[in-house]
């Protein structure tokens, strides 16, 4: 089976896996052999009358020696494929990946930052893993990738993408009641498409750095919002600015206007007031967005009639 992503390890963990593997088949087929030989041969109606039986000095070295012989073996092949896990490229893209309920955010060396992740094709591309909140796990299963996020942590994992096309990241740790819903996308493009987008996208958010549409897709908000009136996790927000909405506080059902004090309440105490038929799942934002972030971030939603 040929792997969409080759590992430093040159296929190390799937060798490891193979040969694990095929020690396992062998010592079942040898055992359950032996068992049926056993069975068979010594018989209660062959052998009424049980004997003793003496130790056997070469067999015990044997069936000492040989399963540690084995085991060493399989300890061997997974250090060197930890080792070349390990030993990341020098020339490796770098991008800073921040895991969060429940969104991925992708951040490259030139400040560009996406909810998608685009890589060139056949270059090693290097990963420093952090969380947010709690700890999620980043998983591209066509690369046989997958690293844990860890709050207050910067883990290390690398990949080399060797064929253009579309696949799916997921989060393999349990994060929270929208967990199945933390997905993006690797985009693996051709070298000269890759750089392309690399610049002119790196020029454009440079001229937006405080963009509420940007900030609103790069915070992870679009996994729970949706901006054209579809229903996710959490309430539209189209048409959100000036409407009447009904929310229970401390037990209470009452309607307040979603005025500029109100978005700015839900996105830094989210869960002192809750939208009526939506669950109280949305993390704080509270010192992760300064204050012309968050201004921003309103300034973008009264647009969306």
């Amino acid at each position: 089976m040929m792997s969409n992503a080759i590992h430093p390890s040159d296929r190390i963990v799937e060798n490891v896996f193979l040969f694990i593997g095929a020690i396992a088949v062998f010592l079942l087929v040898l055992i359950t052999f032996l068992m049926i030989f056993f069975v068979l041969r010594y018989h209660r109606k062959r052998h009424p009358h049980p004997k003793d039986i003496q130790g056997h000095i070469g067999l015990e070295i044997i069936w000492t020696v040989v399963p540690t012989l084995i085991v060493l073996s399989m300890f061997y092949y997974g250090l060197k494929g930890f080792q070349s896990l390990r030993k990341i490229p020098e020339d490796a893209l770098k991008v800073k990946v921040t895991a969060r309920q429940w969104s991925w955010l992708f951040e490259y060396e030139n400040g560009l930052k996406t909810s998608e992740f685009r890589v060139p094709v056949g270059r090693a591309i290097h990963l420093s893993l952090s969380s947010q909140d709690v700890i999620h796990s980043f998983y591209v299963p066509a690369f046989k990738v997958k690293q844990d996020a860890v709050p207050g942590m910067i883990n290390q994992v690398w990949f080399r993408p060797m064929e253009t096309g579309v696949y799916d990241v997921l989060c393999a740790e349990y994060c929270g009641i929208q967990h199945s819903y933390m997905m993006t996308k690797v985009i693996v493009l051709p070298e000269n498409e890759f750089k392309q987008w690399y610049e002119e996208r790196g020029v454009r958010e440079a001229k937006l750095l405080l963009s509420g549409q940007r900030l609103f897709e790069e915070r992870g908000c679009k996994s729970c919002h949706s901006v054209d009136g579809s229903q996710l996790a959490g309430p539209t927000v189209k048409g959100l600015f000036g409407k009447m909405v009904t929310v229970l506080a401390e037990g209470r059902e009452r309607q307040v206007k979603a005025d500029e004090l109100y978005l700015k309440k839900s996105i830094l105490e989210p869960n002192s007031e809750i939208v009526k038929g939506f669950p109280p799942i949305m993390p704080s934002q509270k010192g992760l967005l300064r204050e012309e972030e968050i201004d921003e971030i309103i300034n973008y939603l009264k647009g969306l009639k």
